[in-house]
């Protein structure tokens, strides 16, 4: 599975806001941009432009990217089968997205961040139906129940994230059995998901 290893917070002063890819560490006065909120390299600080319109299209698509935390070429397929959908192409990509096992884990409140919930669904701890899905990109349906496996129950990190971190469940999932699973009750909705992107411009770009 291809992923991201470089340094995590250097994504979040590249897009000059935080992007909480660190969970609590987000919060606190530890997080780089608190102390850098400038670009990273060299010439971050200094570098003054006049923002293009792609320059502004690219921005947005790089941050959904990275907030989900998917690579380029699995992101543009993501897009492609929004195109073909039906409705409006940015709001499908969004809820595509948002279908991801690795982030209905992490919209439950068993990781801090999406990067640890995903860990979680490759080691095997997250169920779909009673069945073991190990495939973070894994696209759960409506009436799927999704939970955490029996020998993870007792797992401390688990148990410390859903006591600890203040994260209300999105109206489109329904929380049962003391917080260990989830039912999808309905695809999510637009105003339903909280990442700051603006869609349209993501839109824009790929349509070029």
């Amino acid at each position: 599975m291809a992923r991201y290893t470089g340094p995590v917070c250097r994504l979040c002063r590249r897009e000059k806001m935080k992007l909480f890819l660190k969970g609590p560490k987000c919060d606190s006065m530890k997080c780089p941009i608190e102390r850098r909120p400038y670009p990273p390299g060299q010439h971050g600080r200094g570098r003054v432009r006049n923002a293009s319109e792609y320059q502004g299209q690219l921005r947005e698509k790089q941050k959904a990217r990275r907030i989900y935390g998917i690579l380029e070429k699995q992101f543009y397929r993501y897009y492609t089968e929004a195109v073909r959908q039906q409705g409006i192409t940015g709001e499908n990509l969004l809820r595509l997205l948002e279908l991801r096992l690795d982030n209905v884990a992490f919209r439950a409140g068993w990781g801090a961040s999406r990067n640890q919930a995903r860990q979680l669904v490759r080691h095997g701890h997250v169920t779909v139906n009673d069945k073991r899905v190990t495939i973070p990109s894994f696209r759960v349906r409506k009436g799927d129940v999704v939970a955490i496996g029996p020998k993870a129950r007792d797992f401390i990190v688990i148990r410390h994230n859903l006591d600890t971190i203040d994260r209300q469940v999105v109206p489109w999932l329904e929380r049962g059995q003391e917080g260990m699973a989830v039912t999808v009750r309905d695809l999510p909705l637009r105003e339903h998901i909280d990442v700051p992107v603006r869609e349209q411009l993501i839109v824009e770009l790929y349509s070029k």
